[in-house]
């Protein structure tokens, strides 16, 4: 059996063991959070590294990447240091990969169940710094996207419009970011549990399709999500029924559910490592995607209302 850790600096409350078989290999998952300690994340990282085949790391990348570039985060390198023996993977390097996969397989079902096209919808997407390539796949899916970096991770009320636009202020503003403590930046601990605060309303109201990290997406939408499409990653059951509750239309999540949840791309990242027999380093974007389609690792598209 292969063994995947999913080692979070979020909750403790999402944490989720599950078992499934990939291409004939039984794996089991498991995600731990560390309630936004991260020297207890790297204590965990240590004294599990070889007893696991793989490991996720959970909320917190190693880096960002915006087009060509990448832009390193300093907290996360005690992680990478930590580890010795076990692959690892932070979701980079499939997120792209399975963000578009969504659009395509979105579009698809609403061309098909529907007679819809994502053209011309107008979009929300909480950050495209953090998720260029799902910003990427969007536009080219025709959405009418606006990005909401500063709204979401800064508090400023300031959209952008262009990819182009993205790629510029990444290259002013991620430098400088990248030193900060995650915990400034984004939602960690019992702070990922309150309930949602409504904030950007009118970003969320004129939006048919809502695109993000979840945490993000929930920290600030309104009670009312009636006929609206959320493309995002990990969600639990506890999530779905409060979007149920909403009114969403559909919850789009870019990695398959197992057992009622859906792990994040660095637990499908991990797991795909496990079942490669290759070392980590000599691994590339083609491997990735090999392995994605003989899966396959597809989208889980769900109308809840």
């Amino acid at each position: 059996m292969k063994k995947i850790l999913s080692i979070s600096i979020g909750s403790s409350m999402r944490d989720h063991t599950t078992r499934h078989v990939f291409l004939g290999q039984e794996c089991e998952i498991t995600r731990q959070g560390t309630n936004g300690d991260v020297n207890k994340a790297a204590q965990l990282y240590r004294v599990m590294d070889g007893k696991v085949d793989a490991f996720g790391v959970g909320g917190a990348g190693f880096y960002l990447q915006v087009a060509d570039h990448r832009y390193y985060f300093r907290e996360p390198k005690m992680f990478r240091k930590a580890i010795k023996i076990s692959k690892v993977g932070d979701g980079s390097r499939v997120k792209g990969l399975l963000e578009k996969r969504a659009f395509v397989a979105l579009e698809k079902y609403l061309n098909e169940k529907e007679g819809k096209s994502l053209k011309g919808m107008p979009a929300l997407q909480t950050c495209v710094m953090e998720r260029y390539g799902m910003g990427k796949a969007m536009v080219e899916a025709g959405l009418d996207v606006t990005f909401g970096d500063f709204m979401f991770a800064l508090g400023l009320p300031f959209p952008i419009k262009t990819l182009s636009q993205a790629r510029v202020l990444a290259a002013v503003f991620l430098p400088p970011v990248s030193l900060m403590p995650f915990a400034w930046l984004y939602p960690l601990g019992s702070e990922q549990d309150k309930p949602p605060q409504p904030k950007w309303t009118k970003y969320y109201m004129r939006s048919q399709v809502i695109a993000g990290d979840f945490l993000q997406i929930r920290q600030n939408m309104p009670d009312d999500l009636t006929g609206k499409i959320i493309v995002t990653n990990t969600t639990t059951p506890r999530n779905v029924e409060e979007l149920k509750q909403r009114n969403l239309h559909i919850l789009v999540t870019v990695t398959p559910r197992l057992e009622g949840r859906s792990f994040g791309t660095n637990v499908m990242e991990a797991t795909l490592l496990a079942l490669m027999d290759k070392y980590e380093s000599d691994v590339t974007e083609v491997d990735f995607l090999e392995l994605i389609e003989r899966i396959p690792l597809e989208p889980n598209i769900e109308v809840l209302n």
